[in-house]
């Protein structure tokens, strides 16, 4: 059997937990199976790095900060390799590009486009452990790229694709998925298993165990995604297809998210075209757009507000500014004081009446709505960032997803 294992930062934040991880690699090895696994920058390191160049440089090269950013997963993947070696087993550590993955050029967010699996494969048949660098990768013109933050559960997931290995597990400092986030809600439990669809959202809308990059692919490839501990031996939580999920509750779980920020523009010409070049040019400056909401008509103009990252808030405004004129926009406006709060649940297709209940619970805890957006499993609210946890809690007791009933 192939197995990937991808380990997060807090997994490999030291020596003691370095040992730990490498015990854990070498009893698979042991049992016989080929491993592959992607690692992470050690705890903070990544972090420490960032904050070390907005000392030096606030507004740096993007080219640049891969090369800087991507040399933490290679002390994690060196001193793991190191650490084995020590146990006497086999082993050899491979950067992005040694391990022949191969990026675009969208620094700092490059997608990975194809793994050269040759070199993989051949340490494999000797019979190596290989501990591949999460995070990055190199374009076609051999520069160092980095995926993105998180990037390192996409590492794992493509490796596993483009190796048909029989399984992926992803370990991080959580034994699973829950319900919602445990330091919200005490009382969150645990999932057995979840679908691909429904981890997407939860990914998508601020659950921070997976990456959505990571789900998407393994929904594409069907690659079974298991998230456990590396702290402890306790069973994880399997994300595998809809059809395969036993399913007795319409919502499945809550999501929050801090990092948005909320845009309106004012005024906007309400003529074909003009919605096209405002998201148009915040798409080609790499701006991710979520929400969107396009006011009735009035003397034709409208209003559009819509939500995006906390860090594309300052670089979305610039731009706005400069395609006032273009838009017939009298002025626009920003806040970053607000966030996310969603139900995910694919039992929300065969379940009438949903949306209302969250309304009802998000009234009854007092939490105003200043945007809605919806889909086939999944219902999401703008409200004020200081009432998250009471809107979270709400929701979590509204549709008792504290019990398996």
């Amino acid at each position: 059997m192939l197995v990937v294992q991808k380990y997060g930062g807090s997994s490999v934040a030291g020596p003691e937990r370095m040992r730990a991880v490498a015990q854990r690699i070498a009893q698979v090895h042991d049992q016989g199976h080929s491993i592959v696994v992607a690692v992470s920058a050690m705890g903070d390191t990544t972090d420490d790095l960032i904050k070390l160049v907005t000392a030096i440089n606030d507004k740096p090269d993007e080219r640049e900060m891969d090369v800087l950013l991507s040399t933490g997963e290679q002390i994690s993947i060196s001193l793991l390799a190191l650490t084995l070696k020590g146990a006497a087993k086999p082993v050899i550590s491979l950067t992005g590009a040694q391990a022949g993955i191969l990026t675009d050029s969208t620094h700092t967010k490059a997608k990975i486009l194809e793994i050269n699996t040759r070199r993989l494969e051949q340490e494999l048949q000797l019979g190596k452990i290989v501990i591949v660098a999460g995070f990055q990768g190199i374009d076609r013109l051999n520069d160092i790229t980095t995926l993105g933050r998180g990037g390192s559960d996409t590492t794992a997931v493509a490796l596993a694709a483009a190796l048909k290995a029989d399984m992926c597990e992803i370990y991080t400092d959580v034994d699973g998925i829950y319900t919602t986030d445990p330091r919200l809600v005490p009382d969150a439990r645990k999932l057995k298993e979840i679908s691909y669809e429904e981890m997407l959202e939860l990914a998508s809308l601020g659950a921070a165990v997976l990456h959505p990059r990571s789900v998407e692919l393994a929904m594409r490839y069907k690659i079974p995604l298991v998230v456990r501990s590396s702290f402890n031996q306790n069973p994880g939580t399997t994300v595998k297809e809809v059809d395969q999920v036993e399913r007795s509750q319409a919502v499945t779980g809550v999501a929050y998210d801090l990092n948005v920020a909320k845009i309106g523009i004012f005024n906007v010409w309400d003529k074909p075209g003009i919605a096209y070049k405002l998201f148009k040019t915040l798409s080609d400056q790499n701006v991710n757009v979520d929400m969107i909401i396009q006011s009735s008509m009035h003397n034709e103009v409208n209003d559009i507000s819509f939500t995006c990252a906390q860090a594309d808030l300052k670089k979305a405004l610039n731009i706005i500014e400069t395609l006032l004129p273009e838009l017939g926009a009298d002025g626009f406006t920003s806040d970053a004081d607000v966030a996310k709060v969603s139900i995910v649940g694919a039992g929300m297709l065969s379940n009438p009446g949903v949306a209302a209940l969250m309304f009802e619970a998000l009234c009854e805890a007092g939490v105003n709505l200043e945007m809605i957006s919806t889909s086939e499993i999944k219902i999401s609210c703008i409200i004020r960032a200081e009432k998250v946890q009471q809107a979270v809690a709400a929701l979590h007791k509204k549709f008792n997803l504290s019990s398996e009933d």
